[in-house]
């Protein structure tokens, strides 16, 4: 027993002609503990650049305090300073456990921190992959807080963020304004993360320990999506749309001549849906097909599957009717999107595409009760948004809203 559980949402019924079924997959992880409980690796880099002297540094510092205080005993933890180089700050290498001296021992090591340097953000990855190899069995997160610009081409970055693909997830938290929301995003998108913006440095201690506490719940390390479909049956997309939209389409890894396996992070108590787009060949009235079987859970033991089959019909009134939570997610997503091409043409000058895009955006928020999302939208087309709120747009434009908060 792997603990998630797996339910499937789509209309079971397809035209004779048509090629494309719509799957909503909602995917629940164990409420327990399992068994076998993972050991559980923190590292959390705090950016020492130039650009964090005075208050800022003060800030990291206490926050990271307060991080190191929201860890369990047995935990595994590092703290990596990140400069143009990245720097052990505790333990001089790989990782502590902790306990009340490593902690006491980290606190020290982190009130040292000083300000000076420059930003690279992949070298601060590599450091924190260092780390995560030495333990793969582990759920192994990590915590990456800047407030500046990346000093690496992107090639470099993208270089290291694939180097790191698989080695560990990454939230991202930029303090203040001055930071790249699309650079912390190519971190965050493709090791399974967050981000966000800390407007308020004296807010970053709160944030820190929030995102301490809910990665050390996390108990199930490598969890996967494994989809199977028979020959002639391909699985074009694979989207989450809940609790946040990320495209997950290339990221899969081949399990087999009919089989992929889409990695999904770490896991604890939570649920997230995705929406799988399947290619199919057309079929005669009355014909009924496998269009794919899911599972989700551990690599090594994701469960059994669920097969998702459709049937055949020429009858109108049943190929009409589309599951209204698949319906919701589908307007999410293109929330998602309005608000993303809205903030890159405003970003390249482009006012008036950014004014229609960000209008349909809002229209969209409006109909589907995405009431943040709307506040911010509203910042942003009166004219009232300074760089904080619409950093905070493109930080969080994609955060879906759930059917169930209705």
């Amino acid at each position: 027993m792997t603990g998630f559980t797996v339910e499937i949402d789509r209309n079971p019924w397809l035209a004779p002609d048509a090629t494309r079924v719509d799957v909503l997959v909602t995917v629940t992880g164990p409420a327990g503990q399992p068994e076998t409980v993972a050991d559980v690796l923190q590292v959390v880099v705090v950016d020492c650049s130039g650009s964090m002297l005075g208050d800022k540094i003060e800030r990291a510092r206490a926050a990271t305090t307060t991080a190191l205080a929201a860890l369990p005993d047995g935990t595994l933890f590092a703290v990596v300073a990140g400069t143009s180089q990245a720097r052990p700050v505790y333990p001089a290498e790989g990782a502590a456990r902790a306990d009340g001296r490593t902690r006491a021992e980290a606190v020290a090591a982190v009130g040292a921190l000083r300000a000076g340097g420059g930003t690279r953000l992949g070298a601060w990855l590599d450091a924190v992959r260092d780390v995560a190899e030495q333990h793969p069995g582990a759920v192994r997160h990590a915590l990456l807080v800047t407030d500046g610009r990346n000093a690496e081409s992107r090639s470099e970055l993208h270089a290291a963020v694939q180097r790191c693909r698989g080695k560990f997830t990454c939230d991202c938290r930029g303090i203040g304004t001055d930071w790249e929301v699309a650079e912390l995003r190519t971190i965050a998108t493709a090791l399974l993360g967050d981000v966000d913006i800390v407007a308020d440095a004296a807010d970053l201690p709160d944030d820190l320990a929030r995102v301490f506490r809910a990665a050390v719940r996390r108990s199930v390390p490598g969890v996967v999506l494994r989809l199977w479909s028979p020959e002639q049956v391909v699985v074009r997309g694979v989207t989450q749309v809940a609790p946040e939209v990320r495209e997950l389409t290339g990221s899969e890894r081949a399990t087999g001549p009919c089989g992929i396996d889409v990695p999904l992070g770490d896991w604890g108590a939570q649920t997230r849906e995705y929406h799988l787009r399947i290619d199919v060949p057309p079929r005669p009235v009355g014909d009924r097909m496998l269009a794919v079987r899911v599972a989700a859970g551990p690599q090594d033991d994701p469960g059994a599957g669920h097969p998702v089959v459709v049937t055949r019909t020429d009858d109108p009134a049943l190929l009409a009717v589309e599951p209204p939570r698949l319906e919701h997610y589908r307007g999410q997503v293109a929330l998602a999107g309005a608000v993303r091409d809205g903030l890159s043409a405003r970003h390249g000058g482009d006012d008036a595409t950014a004014t229609l895009l960000l209008g349909h955006a809002r229209d969209l928020a409006e109909r589907t009760g995405h009431h943040d999302t709307l506040s911010l939208l509203d910042d942003v087309l009166h004219g009232d948004a300074g760089p904080v709120e619409e950093m905070t747009l493109d930080a969080r434009g994609r955060r879906s809203r759930s059917p169930d908060d209705d």
